[in-house]
């Protein structure tokens, strides 16, 4: 199974004030398992349409920093992600950046998704790569 764990969340207001439409900072790292197997730290830009975590209909870009091994491969790389988001739950699709893998992962294109639900310990991804 293709899953990750949130290791940490660190989160701030940058814009805006709670309970209305504001913008958020968030800093994360994660630990994978599956086709991708290592840990990677993430940078969220999160908006927030007014009261609660709801996105509503607008994307929140991020960038995620992936060390560790793609199908036995080893090295780092980083995708690109659009999320959505609201109280039971995240989606997001990425792309990996072009250029950006190194070591055995020089070269690396593909893209996939994320997704599940809130307060879960894990959440599944899909990915589909070229080396």
């Amino acid at each position: 199974m293709n899953a990750f764990t949130m290791k940490n969340w660190e989160e701030n207001v940058v814009s805006g004030t709670e309970g209305g439409p504001r913008v958020a900072y968030a800093h994360a790292s994660m630990a994978y398992e599956g086709v991708i197997e290592g840990e990677s730290v993430c940078d969220l830009l999160l908006y927030y349409a007014g009261e609660g975590y709801d996105s509503g209909t607008t994307t929140s870009p991020s960038l995620e920093r992936f060390d560790g091994k793609v199908d036995g491969r080893e090295g780092t790389f980083i995708v690109r992600h659009e999320f959505t988001f609201d109280a039971q739950g995240i989606a997001s699709t990425f792309t990996v950046v072009p250029g950006s893998g190194t070591g055995a992962l020089a070269g690396l294109t593909g893209s996939g998704t994320v997704g599940g639900a809130m307060g879960e310990e894990k959440m599944g991804y899909t990915f589909e790569y070229t080396i």
